[in-house]
């Protein structure tokens, strides 16, 4: 009878594991969604909801580290003006309060691809993007 009340102990610890990490899962996924869509859509007040306040992002210009602050990011988001910037996550890796994902978003305009790196941080208990590197290639005319 022990042995069954242990077996069954560890299935419970195992499943609440993985409930727990399904949540954590989401919820980054909803982060990003908030970049994607706010960011596609003009909605500013999402970016900031999914920007930790101090975020930087950083990308190379003349090969040379250029950098930008995440709140004057955000301030030149018009908005409700949406633009035909479509996003996707690309993948998430992720390990207990930290993660990193992988984004692609195609620029119609100067038809470009984006891949965005994001690190991401639980800060009392809500995934954050503390950091975005960022590079571009541009894509042929069909």
């Amino acid at each position: 009878m022990k042995k069954i009340v242990k077996v069954f102990v560890v299935c419970m610890l195992l499943g609440l594991t993985n409930a727990s990490a399904q949540t954590d899962l989401e919820a980054i996924t909803a982060t990003l969604n908030d970049y994607l869509e706010g960011t596609a859509n003009g909605e500013p007040e999402r970016v900031t909801q999914a920007f930790h306040k101090d975020l930087n992002l950083y990308s190379i210009k003349n090969d040379t580290l250029s950098v930008w602050n995440g709140q004057n990011y955000i301030t030149g988001i018009t908005p409700g003006r949406k633009s035909n910037r479509i996003g996707r996550i690309v993948s998430i890796d992720y390990e207990n309060d930290a993660a990193i994902a992988k984004i692609e978003i195609l620029m119609p305009g100067p038809q470009r691809i984006y891949t965005d790196y994001m690190m991401l941080l639980k800060i009392e208990g809500s995934w954050k993007i503390v950091h975005k590197s960022f590079t571009y290639v541009n894509y042929p005319k069909s």
